[in-house]
């Protein structure tokens, strides 16, 4: 990073007023008639009715288009545990793109508590504010138990972005990359590099959607989870499985795809050209992935390839999902975000892809076309198109799920038929 972009970025959060948030206010208030229903005698009105029925905080209240985004900064980017204050522009960050892509508003929430428990109670004591809760850069293996009780705890969306929302995109990326290599899910041999948060979660996913268990093979510093390995949470148990492959360029050798969620540089052309005919590899460690696309590319021309960076093609960025299943998940007042409602958001981006870019999106990105194949297997970040199709998808999902506290919106297109199979 050049001297000139730091002072650019410090610069930018500084001035001309610190931050990149405000609060708005949304009704009339210029006149002591207003004031007095904003605020007392007024404010009573909906108070006694919220107390009669706690659902029409919804009608009455900000609380049906309000997310709270919160952290405790134990797993800041690529920083690490910068602590919960330093993780707050990020936090802001964060509520910036819901509010630029979906607009849904964001109160974020830097919590100073590294024990889970504590983390936990203070998230689900203020857990009334909002509609749903993004939870954001919280270390592995603590995150998976801290999203799983919130989500047992509260009645609202319980969202960790940084795994369920990377695991959405590589899904909806695979299942496209893998139409174009003519290969199925359910088929193929997988190798993910990177136990923790978000290589779990994808695989998850995966599972969830048709591929095969038994042919995973993920890999953490120690190598290939087997079935031998003593002491493993439970979460690399899931993956476990009878195998005689120790390392990285034996688990690759004859696999279909390469899904890398760990560290710069760690896939060697040899282990690249090990692999089977038609691979694809998702090499995601930021800014320097597992493998560089024009080492790869070089070394096989049947490669589809993805990388987590903005300036090469087919980017995983997570901005492509948590905007919209927040905005589907809010618009039916869902309890939760489950599986079925992830799947259906994998597919309305895999349908995105599929139509023919518009002329704002290639002039957003410098293309002269943009349409379906190997350099195009996920939709654009900037695609205005992106609220159109996953909000509808994900709420559908939602009503025909039966976690929806209202039906499919009036305002939304035609209700998309329910489907979650890859044919």
């Amino acid at each position: 990073m050049s001297d000139a972009f730091k002072q650019a970025a410090l610069d930018y959060h500084a001035k001309p007023r610190p931050g990149k948030l405000a609060i708005a206010i949304t009704k009339p208030f210029t006149t002591p008639e207003e004031l007095s229903l904003a605020y007392s005698p007024g404010v009573a009105e909906p108070v006694t009715e919220i107390q009669r029925d706690p659902e029409l905080a919804f009608r009455y209240t900000s609380r049906g288009n309000l997310v709270g985004v919160i952290t405790n900064g134990t797993a800041v980017l690529g920083l690490g545990r910068t602590g919960a204050l330093a993780g707050k522009p990020v936090m802001e960050g964060k509520a910036v793109l819901f509010k630029k892509f979906a607009d849904i508003d964001v109160f974020d929430i830097e919590v100073d508590a590294s024990d889970p428990d504590a983390f936990i109670e203070t998230v689900a004591r203020i857990a009334p504010t909002f509609g749903g809760i993004n939870l954001e850069d919280i270390a592995a293996p603590d995150c998976f138990r801290i999203e799983q009780a919130l989500i047992e705890k509260l009645d609202i969306p319980v969202f960790h972005d940084d795994p369920d929302g990377t695991a959405m995109v590589v899904a909806a990326g695979l299942v496209n990359a893998l139409q174009l290599q003519e290969k199925r899910l359910e088929d193929i041999r997988i190798v993910c590099l990177g136990a923790g948060a978000a290589g779990v979660a994808s695989m998850n996913l995966l599972a969830a959607m048709g591929a095969r268990r038994e042919n995973m093979l993920m890999l953490d510093r120690q190598g290939v989870i087997h079935s031998g390995r003593e002491g493993l949470p439970p979460e690399k148990q899931s993956f476990a499985v009878e195998t005689d492959r120790r390392t990285l360029a034996e688990a690759l050798d004859g696999a279909d795809v390469f899904i890398g969620v760990s560290g710069p540089r760690l896939m060697s052309v040899d282990m690249l050209k090990g692999m089977a005919p038609r691979p694809v590899v998702f090499a995601l460690s930021n800014p320097i992935p597992e493998i560089m696309p024009s080492d790869a590319l070089a070394a096989r021309d049947d490669l589809i390839m993805a990388t987590g960076r903005s300036d090469f093609p087919n980017q995983v960025n997570n901005v492509l999902g948590f905007p919209y299943i927040f905005r589907g998940a809010l618009d039916v007042r869902a309890r939760r975000i489950n599986t079925e409602m992830q799947i259906a958001a994998v597919h309305a981006l895999c349908a995105l892809t599929h139509e023919p870019a518009p002329r704002v999106v290639m002039e957003a990105y410098r293309q002269t076309s943009l349409s379906f194949g190997p350099e195009y297997i996920i939709p654009k970040p900037l695609d205005p198109r992106l609220i159109e199709f996953v909000p509808p998808a994900v709420a559908a999902a939602a009503v025909d799920t039966g976690v929806a506290r209202s039906s499919y919106p009036a305002h939304y297109p035609a209700r998309p038929e329910a489907s979650n199979n890859l044919e």
